[in-house]
């Protein structure tokens, strides 16, 4: 059939106008969520839309975040190292000197929501004689109402976000959780089946009902405290996975290492399996029944909790689908940090000792195993199950090693599509479950993708990260000269396939080449003491540059 010229002008004119159409962003965060802790990055639990996501965008195995919860969301919004905005430790208020993606993008003609842990306010003490006094438990433990959780102007509501329904501080009871707001008022009186990761999955899907009531676009941040400990579960979702993890975590390493294998995400040429890394941890074999039972139940519910956490996703994505949005709507997910090693044994800080109603909680080790799980028990994975969840890599949350701060990334956008029309020059990998990219990438680069997506210029903002577009069309960008990191003494610096990184201020640098050992097994520090030397006084010029600091 032919048609007339005017038609054809009209149809190019339409398909132009569509592509300048500014998009929806929805960011969504997960907690302490182990680098194979989805399925479509090699786990066995059940997550299907974030597969779905996956399968259908595009998947990143060398994006970075920032090593631990604050700093990595600090990261996030401001497109700067931690140190520069106020993070350089856990517990403070992201630097009001410097706008935030949510007071960019809302000045720029978007709806801004956010649901879930903020984690960006300082946390001082909130009654009493001070942090820890009977007072002030008594406020975490929702037996004391307050007014506030620090300071209002720093809170998600006064920083960019016209909506936000979530917590302020960053440790929840996931069933009576400490904390949480509706903007800037306190919420106390919750449905005696609440369970916080619904709860954020319900309200956001309920954000982009209300938001796609008109043409405006709109920028929500999804931050879930899940699956963060205290390991708390719904207990359906808890019988799923009974008896799964029984034959111990060694056990479970190896079949994620060997289904990201399979699957195409690794290489195991180039990620080869270290020894686990397991602390204090007797090897499994040397664990008593008891213990053996006790980490197997852990499991089975952190992986409870990611489960529930996806399956929410679904009535997520069900509201971009019902309201017309879900096209053009840039999806990306990732996680704040690696699987956390931590077993709190004890209340205190941001820790409560009872539930709301009077019933003592019952800290790591002082609870029977079948209560696991439970509003008035308190526990985490330990370092061995930690280091299992961030298959293939070694250590945890807070480290500069990859188990820290390497994390899954998923990027989705059916408008663009995102990945399909892959650059044969550039670097994205076909596979029978999704395409992957191996380029390098860093949550600093989530604040100048958006605003370029945006039609916002990104110029105007002195970001440091560097445009993921160009990767998403498929074509290879020049990345960092360098990617820089440091938490709580560990540090490192990667400068191409080369990276140094210690654990402690005071142990020497290591060195590897991640082009033949991204899992960081062959210390060449030794063999390369003038590139080490480099490195090393690069670091030193960045620390320096975030910090004000001269190195001792």
């Amino acid at each position: 059939m032919k048609y007339p010229a005017f038609v054809i002008l009209m149809l190019l004119q339409y398909v132009c106008v569509r592509a300048d159409v500014q998009p929806n962003i929805l960011v969504i965060m997960a907690d302490d969520l182990g680098f194979s802790d989805l399925r479509c990055y090699g786990s066995d639990i059940d997550t299907p839309n974030l597969d779905a996501l996956a399968r259908n965008g595009l998947r990143f195995t060398q994006f970075h975040n920032a090593s631990r919860c604050c700093p990595t969301r600090a990261a996030l919004l401001t497109g700067r190292y931690p140190h520069e905005v106020g993070l350089r430790s856990n517990g403070a208020s992201l630097s009001r000197d410097v706008p935030t993606l949510a007071e960019i993008l809302r000045d720029n003609g978007y709806h801004t929501g956010m649901t879930g842990k903020w984690h960006l306010t300082h946390a001082a003490a909130l009654a009493g004689d001070g942090v820890n006094s009977a007072e002030h438990l008594a406020v975490l433990n929702n037996q004391t109402r307050v007014s506030q959780f620090g300071e209002r102007a720093t809170y998600p509501a006064a920083r960019g976000f016209d909506r936000h329904f979530g917590v302020i501080w960053g440790i929840v009871n996931f069933f009576h959780p400490f904390a949480l707001v509706d903007r800037f008022e306190p919420v106390y009186d919750l449905p005696r089946d609440f369970y916080l990761t619904d709860a954020l999955n319900s309200r956001t899907a309920d954000y982009i009902r209300d938001f796609a009531q008109d043409d405006k676009p709109f920028f929500i941040y999804l931050a879930h405290a899940a699956p963060h400990w205290p390991l708390h579960a719904r207990a359906e979702d808890r019988a799923k996975y009974r008896g799964r993890y029984d034959s111990g975590w060694p056990t479970m390493r190896r079949q994620r290492y060997d289904r990201q294998v399979k699957m195409g995400l690794i290489d195991p040429a180039i990620y080869p399996l270290p020894d686990i890394d397991r602390g204090n941890r007797r090897a499994w074999k040397q664990l008593s029944e008891e213990q053996q039972r006790r980490d197997s139940a852990k499991m089975e519910t952190h992986a409870a909790m990611i489960d529930r956490l996806d399956q929410g996703l679904g009535d997520v994505i069900t509201a971009l689908k019902q309201t017309g949005q879900f096209e053009n709507t840039l999806i990306v997910f990732l996680a704040d940090n690696g699987a956390s090693p931590e077993e709190p044994v004890r209340p205190g800080y941001d820790r409560p000792s009872e539930t709301p109603d009077g019933r003592t909680i019952r800290y790591t080790g002082k609870f029977p195993v079948n209560e696991l799980g439970r509003d008035d028990t308190w526990t985490g994975l330990g370092p061995a199950l930690s280091n299992a969840c961030n298959t293939p890599f070694r250590f945890w949350k807070k480290e500069s090693y990859h188990g820290g701060c390497a994390s899954p990334f998923i990027v989705h956008w059916p408008a663009r599509k995102v990945g399909h029309n892959a650059d044969p020059s550039g670097d994205v990998r076909m596979t029978a479950e999704g395409r992957i990219t191996d380029q390098v990438a860093h949550v600093v680069d989530l604040l100048p993708t958006f605003l370029d997506a945006a039609g916002v210029d990104a110029g105007s903002y002195a970001s440091r990260g560097k445009n993921l577009l160009p990767v998403l069309q498929g074509r290879t960008r020049d990345g960092h000269d360098g990617l820089f990191f440091e938490h709580a003494g560990g540090a490192a610096h990667r400068a191409g396939d080369w990276k140094i990184v210690r654990l402690k201020p005071n142990r020497p640098w290591a060195l590897y080449d991640l082009s033949r050992d991204r899992t960081e097994t062959t210390d060449l520090a030794k063999r390369h003491p003038k590139r080490v030397q480099a490195m090393a006084a690069a670091w030193a010029v960045w620390w320096y540059e975030v910090t004000g600091e001269q190195l001792p």
